[in-house]
């Protein structure tokens, strides 16, 4: 269901925010939750509207993000605040049944759907790197899984099966040429990430959702400030957010690009990718998690291909959409980015050895 700024506008009232509210804007960019920007007084605060068909139990999110905020302000790090409602909880619901929530909106911050370049990509995986290593010593209450199997590819693939058959025959008719691309493949990658009994590599906190949406960088430096949006944040193998490094920003395409054929995973970028995250990560990993750096690159991006067609077929109920195959353009980008990927394995191998 669209929202709509009129219900933000009511939602921005009921948060403990100082001084009252000149004005609220929609807030370009993500593909899950409904942003606004709200102006109070001086001060700019960041009003999302929950994506409940995606965060079933908002509740246990907020409680993880309270958990990670603290325990990274604990550290030094900066990070956007939870501003809480005037009533004293972290959720508001308005009588439709939407559930919103407010975080302190930081000042001279921005941020980038692609990295521009290697110095920009570089950070951001740094930026991911010393996230995990700041919550390495996390001690505080047990983190909720958020989004069960969230990196289980054999489950990934289960629901897309599902989708196929419950799909109405002409969304199932325009998915097919990627559903069997993905056919062809699903024995080299549906056993990779597995369950958590079969998972590869270290593991600890991981972010699960790495790319560079979710970092904020300096307006005027571009250095990279911090690592936002925890919603995902929960147990799990560590190069889950390695993979989404690379997914994410090994190719200077936009992850929607409608000409995929032209896009290509660039060594240039996926050194940087590499250095930045092995600057705080590098003694954390060993030879054997170094050896499978890439081909949790290559997971990732088959697994999002999965989720972008198996929500195309559901009919666009995960990912906000624009167009009417928004997903199924976001689905080719993927599998042409995988292509390249594989065609430079041997490359990429030897990139994260060095």
């Amino acid at each position: 269901m669209e929202v709509t700024l009129s219900a933000a506008q009511d939602a921005a009232n009921r948060f403990a925010i100082q001084g009252s509210v000149r004005e609220v804007t929609e807030h370009p960019g993500g593909k899950i939750h409904a942003s606004f920007v709200v102006m109070a007084g001086s001060r700019r605060y960041l009003l999302q509207s929950v994506n409940t068909h995606v965060f079933t139990q908002p509740e246990l999110v907020m409680e993880n993000v309270a958990a990670v905020t603290a325990h990274l302000v604990s550290h030094g790090e900066r990070t956007p605040a939870v501003i809480g409602t005037r009533e004293g909880g972290m959720l508001w619901r308005d009588e439709t049944g939407g559930v919103w929530r407010m975080f302190e909106f930081i000042d001279r911050a921005t941020t980038m759907e692609t990295a521009r370049g290697t110095a920009e990509a570089e950070r951001a995986a740094a930026a991911f790197g010393r996230f995990q290593r700041v919550l390495a010593d996390y001690a505080g209450p047990a983190l909720h899984v958020t989004i069960p199997a969230f990196h289980d590819t054999s489950a990934r693939l289960a629901a897309l099966d599902q989708a196929i058959e419950a799909a109405p025959p002409e969304r199932r008719e325009r998915a097919q040429p990627v559903t069997a691309a993905l056919e062809t493949l699903r024995s080299e990658y549906a056993g990779f990430f597995g369950s958590a009994a079969e998972r590869k590599g270290a593991t600890g906190i991981a972010h699960h959702d790495a790319k560079i949406a979710n970092v904020l960088f300096d307006s005027r430096t571009g250095e990279a400030l911090c690592v936002v949006d925890f919603d995902t944040v929960m147990p799990g193998p560590l190069l889950v957010d390695f993979g989404d490094l690379v997914r994410s920003m090994a190719t200077s395409a936009a992850e929607d690009e409608r000409d995929a054929a032209g896009i290509a995973a660039e060594p240039v970028r996926y050194g940087a990718i590499t250095r930045g995250y092995l600057r705080h990560m590098a003694d954390r990993l060993t030879e054997e998690d170094r050896s499978q750096m890439p081909m949790f690159g290559e997971t990732m991006v088959f697994e999002q291909t999965v989720r972008f067609v198996t929500d195309y077929l559901d009919g666009d109920r995960y990912y906000r959409v624009t167009r009417a195959e928004h997903n199924l353009d976001r689905a080719w980008a993927q599998l042409s980015l995988l292509r390249s990927l594989r065609e430079q394995h041997a490359t990429f191998s030897r990139l994260v050895k060095r």
